[in-house]
This record gives C-alpha cells, structure tokens and sequence, in this order.
C-alpha cells in the first residue's frame, strides 16, 4: 500500500525494531518497555509499519486471533509526520486488512485518540461490569 512517497506493510522484515522501541519506550502507555518485550510483541501480533521514501515514521499492531477479537495496540506516527492524515490512512489499511475482516469485537485502548478512532466507527464500551483486568501499568519500570 503506497501514496506520495509514503507506504504501509505487515512485512516485519522492513521493520526498524530500535525506532519502534525508542517511541515506545518513551510514550506514556509503555513508558521503560525493554527491546526483547517489543520484539516478543512484533512476532507474536499482526503489526502494519508506516514508511516515508524507506525510513520507518510509525507504527501499529492488532492482537488477534484472526477469527473473533483483535486488541488495536502501540499505534503512532513519528511527530515531524503528524498532520498529513497518516494515522487516518494507517487506519484504513488495518481495518480493510483480509486477516481482520468478520471479526465480533476490535478494541484500541487510548488516552487521548478517541477522536481518531471514532471516525472509524469505536465507541466507548457498554456494559463496563463485564469486562475485568489485571493492570499493571509500572511493570517496566520494575525490571
């Protein structure tokens, strides 16, 4: 999938894993994350890369079964490219993408893109009772 010098694969062999890393190290939803839990992550998810003229700007990954349920996770665009509709069109290809079609339930977890995903039809969740967790939110700073 490309457009304008710019292009979006699930092909990990062109992912930077390091500029992955150092985005996600910093962010605040996985502030201290090490590079082996990244990777671990990488292999073990269907992740879209998004890349200008070759270099890496952004990022995202569906947990998923590929059949019922898949979790939209680490999504970014590097910030000298926001502004340019790339999340928008990361998107797009996620969600058109074969391997997540006909699925019962997609969730993304955000702090502050709920506008970004509601054009593409989420919803805040209902029927909160239902849904329980184990959170640890500083488990990379312990290690």
């Amino acid at each position: 999938m490309q457009k304008e010098g710019f292009a979006v694969t699930t092909n990990t062999e062109y992912f930077n894993v390091e500029y992955i890393h150092q985005f996600l190290y910093q962010s605040y939803w996985a502030e201290n994350i090490p590079i082996e839990t990244v990777q671990k992550s990488i292999d073990n998810s269907l992740c879209f890369g998004v890349f200008h003229l070759g270099r890496q700007i952004g990022f995202a990954r569906m947990i998923t079964d590929k059949a019922t349920f898949a979790y939209l996770a680490d999504v970014f665009i590097d910030e000298a490219y926001r502004g340019q509709g790339l999340s928008k069109w990361l998107m797009e290809e996620i969600l058109n993408h074969p391997d997540l079609q006909g699925l019962r339930r997609m969730m993304p977890g955000t702090r502050d893109a709920h506008g970004l995903y509601a054009k593409f039809g989420f919803v805040p969740l209902t029927n909160v009772d239902r849904w329980m967790q184990i959170h640890q939110p500083d488990i990379y700073k312990q290690q």
